[in-house]
């Protein structure tokens, strides 16, 4: 692969690490969690995306992503560097980022050369993370299920890797966002939150915040734009589900954000 399959790219802000951002949301991902919000960035080969247009009522097709060399990406990257105000820069997400690690790496190791601020989304899940860490000012990542056999179960890959990864990040002392998709039937129970005080106890959380996402539905269509069946049918936590898990991390002093 010479350069990056993109799904998507524009600008964000705040959401995708701070100030105002340009996010490239990258192709591929190795999880199936079956409430993804991007079911068009799961295969590394994108997909045929159908739907009907709301004017003509015509259906028309698409393919998921593009794939933009890493000349055109730093280019655009570098005309765009005036709009990063607030500490805004890039942001690398997906999919799953890492999938394309190699020509991640190396246009990240452009941009780190030039005094771009990078921040990443991924899922922990890659055995070289945390060699990209001296290229990344903000790390977001993903901390589904502490327990391996469910993640296992429900996402299609264990967490051993993650929770590897992520050990050895809050030991270096790196700042990292960590955000817990909080869905019903899958990580809302009393077990999975002993299990996430009990990962988070066992390590230092100093330059660590944690953000609770709720479980929504905006992918739905796209699953269904995409050939797939949308699995999920009763997913959706109460703002006091969400409040309980939130208040817990507060009281192990664990600092709880939102984006």
């Amino acid at each position: 692969m010479s350069g990056l399959r993109i799904i998507q790219k524009g600008f964000n802000y705040s959401q995708d690490g701070p100030g105002n951002r340009l996010v490239y949301h990258l192709q591929g991902c190795n999880l199936r969690c079956p409430w993804c919000a991007n079911p068009e960035g799961l295969s590394l080969e994108g997909c045929l995306m159908r739907g009907k247009d709301p004017e003509s009522g015509r259906v028309r097709e698409k393919h998921s992503c593009k794939e933009y060399s890493l000349e055109e990406l730093y280019q655009e990257v570098m005309r765009s560097r005036m709009l990063f105000f607030e500490g805004g820069g890039v942001t690398f997400t997906g999919g799953e980022p890492t999938m394309q690690f190699a020509p991640l790496k190396e246009l990240m190791e452009r941009l780190r050369d030039q005094g771009i601020p990078i921040a990443m989304e991924n899922n922990g899940t890659h055995p070289r993370l945390t060699e990209l860490l001296p290229l990344i000012d903000y790390l977001i990542l993903d901390f589904k299920h502490p327990d391996a056999e469910i993640h296992q179960k429900v996402t299609g890959a264990s967490n051993e890797r993650i929770r590897e990864n992520l050990e050895k990040i809050l030991n270096l002392g790196r700042q990292v966002a960590l955000r817990i998709p909080l869905v019903h039937g899958f990580n809302d129970t009393p077990e999975a939150l002993a299990g996430f005080l009990a990962f988070f106890k066992s390590n230092p959380m100093d330059q660590a915040t944690l953000e609770i996402l709720p479980y929504h539905e905006y992918g739905r269509d796209k699953w269904q734009q995409c050939g797939m069946e949308y699995l999920i049918k009763d997913g959706f936590v109460s703002e006091q589900q969400v409040a309980a898990f939130e208040g817990a991390f507060r009281e192990a002093g664990i600092q709880v954000i939102h984006t």
